[in-house]
């Protein structure tokens, strides 16, 4: 990892107030190092990490992410109701689930209208939309 690599990932948690601790910094360095958004599972983030020499558990994974999440740093978006992808960029997108390979990338968000959604039930609010579009391969 270069070092512009690593001030990106130490910049993006000194942004959220996130004490950047050994394992914290390599995998803030792998999800954002490159400046690219990423949508990562935690145990293909361990993968990368293992790759790049990293030493992580898988447990420090789940627990790092769900930090980055809690932080603001990264959103949860869950496919299937088991399967849970992180992913980088903030911004209200949807996202396209490919079934053949189990990816998860961005859909064109200005191609998406959503006029109308229910009303949330008394005691409650729409905290946020997440809109999955799964794809099959023809």
């Amino acid at each position: 990892m270069s070092s512009t690599e690593i001030k990106r990932g130490s910049d993006w948690l000194a942004g959220a107030g996130l004490r950047p601790t050994r394992q914290r910094l390599a995998l803030a360095t792998l999800l954002v190092g490159d400046g690219k958004d990423r949508h990562v599972t935690a145990e293909s983030l361990f993968d990368a990490a293992s790759d790049a020499d990293e030493k992580v558990s898988l447990a420090t994974v789940y627990n790092t992410l769900r930090a980055f999440c809690d932080a603001g740093l990264m959103r949860e978006i869950t496919v299937d109701g088991s399967k849970s992808y992180f992913d980088t960029n903030m911004s209200d997108h949807p996202h396209f689930y490919w079934e053949d390979t189990a990816k998860l990338t961005d859909a064109p968000a200005e191609e998406l209208e959503i006029s109308r959604v229910p009303d949330a039930p008394k005691g409650a609010e729409i905290a946020s939309v997440d809109v999955v579009i799964r794809l099959r391969r023809t």
